[in-house]
């Protein structure tokens, strides 16, 4: 009996293969067209100016040229909007995190007076664009004094109501009856806050971490409102500068492209796995 099952057991997964082959063949030609995209601005990179031109389409170059990327730091202070960039983008991450958590695990736990109706008006401003709340950012921060400075941009991305939704749901998963042993041993809303929710909620709060990196790297359009001098001027802004009035230094722009994304790349295979399980786990318990 045990024998006759062993052959059955082992044409399964093979069975399965086949029987999947279509779905992989589709997801494996959306991932090459995902990447097409990619592979040319790399390849962009590597040629030089007239190459660019004569063979446009061609992945490969006939003429690499990495002195493209030396020449980048030397058309403009690429690294000091590395730097800004990165300012920015931690500041805003670390707010984000922490404010978010902690108004996620007030809606999740706590027990107020009017706090349903809070958290849905809160939750009801993600309907708004971000362009419309872009004039009244901008005349309060010309109030407090801070166009062209970059708590300009830190502040306004500190509070998310996206990542408080999504912290929120996280918790509402976790099992009440870890604070409840807590509460017996006299720990406090902070204790259980910080020794009980959040070493439990690594995932969602990876998850939430990568959204906040991915845009405050790839905003363009509140730096070009608030940020006016060059040595405030974030990655996005100085790619801008490689795209003249009269012509486009499209392997220069490709250089700087290349580099600006791979902070990007490399903290989303760093946090892959956190990132797959917070998108997992994240329940839409209400």
């Amino acid at each position: 009996m045990i024998t006759e099952s062993i052959p059955e057991l082992y044409s399964k997964p093979s069975h399965r293969i086949w029987s999947n082959l279509p779905a992989y063949l589709i997801l494996g030609l959306g991932a090459l067209i995902m990447l097409i995209p990619l592979l040319w601005s790399l390849s962009t990179s590597l040629k030089t100016y007239s190459e660019v031109f004569t063979n446009p389409f061609g992945l490969l170059p006939n003429q690499w040229s990495f002195q493209n990327f030396i020449e980048v730091f030397k058309v403009v202070p690429f690294h000091l909007y590395f730097l800004n960039t990165l300012k920015i983008t931690v500041a805003c991450t670390v707010g984000t995190l922490g404010t978010s958590a902690m108004a996620a695990y007030a809606f999740a736990r706590l027990r107020f007076p009017g706090r349903d109706f809070l958290f849905w008006g809160y939750l009801a401003t993600l309907m708004i664009p971000r362009q419309i709340t872009l004039v009244p950012t901008f005349v309060l921060m010309k109030y407090l004094g801070l166009l062209d400075n970059h708590l300009s941009l830190i502040l306004p991305g500190m509070f998310s109501a996206y990542g408080t939704f999504l912290l929120r749901q996280f918790f509402l998963t976790l099992p009440v009856e870890l604070e409840e042993a807590a509460v017996i041993d006299g720990c406090g809303y902070l204790r259980r806050f910080f020794q009980i929710i959040l070493p439990l909620s690594k995932p969602a709060l990876a998850t939430l971490g990568i959204f906040t990196i991915m845009a405050q790297w790839n905003d363009f359009l509140y730096p070009m409102i608030f940020i006016n001098s060059d040595h405030n001027r974030t990655l996005t802004l100085g790619l801008a500068i490689f795209r003249g009035d009269a012509d486009v230094q499209w392997n220069l722009l490709m250089a700087a492209t290349t580099l600006a994304s791979l902070p990007m790349v490399l903290a989303f295979l760093s946090a892959q796995r956190f990132f797959v399980e917070g998108i997992a786990m994240t329940g839409i318990k209400g």
